[in-house]
């Protein structure tokens, strides 16, 4: 069966998933007595007619694609991360941190230290579980769910104790000179809108990713430890390593979140602030199936989700956005066994064909 034929079959199962999934949701629209087209309707126009509501959608899926990366990457070695939760808020508080810390330092020198910081934060807490997996077995997704607890409970204290602004659950400001600067400089429609400059980061961070896997000895032995731990092993691959590394490697992406929300639009660090995108970014990575520019579109169509559900809140509730993506993540899971059956009898037919032939 040719390349071509089973890409197209792959796709279709996605876009299939999407069309059964805004059905159902219309369904439930009808239920709660509205009507679902002028509801549809306006969750478009709102999302994607207009140039301030695409960059609301930016502004929502950036951190979707820092932790839906930070999820693929260790899928792809075959390591269930679900620690991007606690990753990015030990990756944004130190962003914080340093933004308001060492607050004389200029621009050129402030804005690399506080992603720097954001980086290395997420990579230690990431790297944490990866040296319990590696040197004492301990399977990754307990250590890293325990990790999220404690990453919450800890920058908690921190902040409540130690760094909060009296009568408020957030930070000192960071200074001016650590702040990235909002799209609208570039588009004058955007005023108002929290998109930064953040976005060009996390496209870089995807590409970064698939250069990474596809064109690295290590992102290489990555993919080969995710296919089979006892074959990469048997081929000379330090797994205890690369699993450290990998889980490193997957904190720090998550880590980036911070240039997003702090950097970019509170300039502060904020109790509650991520609203579960750690959690979140499992099923843009889902979605994708792991694929560092697929997860680019499932962040985007995340960020639709979520800044659409909040143009409609006036018509249906809330919790509509959770429903679609539930049932978004559930189609994708049927229609890719089915069409991945699919495709093997075709296979299979095929190379019946050809025997015969």
């Amino acid at each position: 069966m040719k390349y071509y034929k089973t890409s197209l079959l792959q796709l279709i199962g996605p876009l299939l998933a999407l069309l059964l999934s805004f059905l159902i949701g219309g369904i439930f629209i009808f239920f709660v007595g509205r009507d679902p087209i002028l509801v549809y309707e306006r969750f478009f126009s709102q999302t994607l007619g207009n140039a301030y509501g695409m960059s609301q959608v930016l502004f929502k899926a950036t951190p979707l694609m820092f932790t839906g990366l930070c999820v693929a990457l260790s899928f792809r070695a075959g390591l269930f991360n679900i620690g991007a939760e606690g990753q990015l808020i030990i990756g944004t508080f130190l962003t914080a941190w340093v933004g308001f810390t060492f607050n004389s330092l200029p621009a050129l020198v402030l804005i690399p230290f506080c992603l720097i910081a954001g980086i290395l934060g997420g990579a230690f807490w990431g790297a944490i579980p990866g040296v319990l997996k590696a040197k004492f077995g301990a399977h990754e997704v307990i250590n890293t769910i325990m990790m999220n607890f404690i990453a919450a409970a800890l920058v908690s204290y921190l902040v409540i104790n130690v760094y909060a602004v009296p009568a408020t659950i957030h930070t000192p400001q960071i200074s001016p000179a650590s702040e990235l600067p909002r799209l609208d400089f570039l588009v004058d429609s955007l005023r108002g809108s929290p998109a930064n400059v953040s976005v060009f980061l996390a496209l870089t961070a995807s590409i970064f990713c698939y250069y990474f896997l596809w064109k690295t000895r290590w992102g290489y032995e990555l993919r080969a430890l995710g296919l089979s731990r006892s074959a990469s092993e048997y081929a000379g691959i330090n797994i205890g390593q690369r699993t450290i590394m990998t889980l490193a490697l997957s904190g720090g992406i998550a880590g980036l979140v911070g240039s997003n929300f702090v950097m970019g639009y509170k300039h502060y660090f904020e109790l509650g602030f991520s609203e579960g995108i750690g959690y979140i970014g499992i099923a843009v990575a889902l979605l994708a199936k792991n694929h560092p520019l697929g997860i680019i579109l499932t962040a985007v169509f995340f960020g639709i989700l979520e800044y659409g559900t909040l143009t409609i809140g006036t018509f249906v509730p809330k919790e509509l956005s959770n429903i679609l993506q539930a049932i978004v993540i559930l189609f994708v899971l049927i229609t890719s066994k089915l069409i991945n059956w699919w495709i093997r009898q075709l296979q299979a037919l095929t190379a019946i064909g050809n025997v015969h032939a």
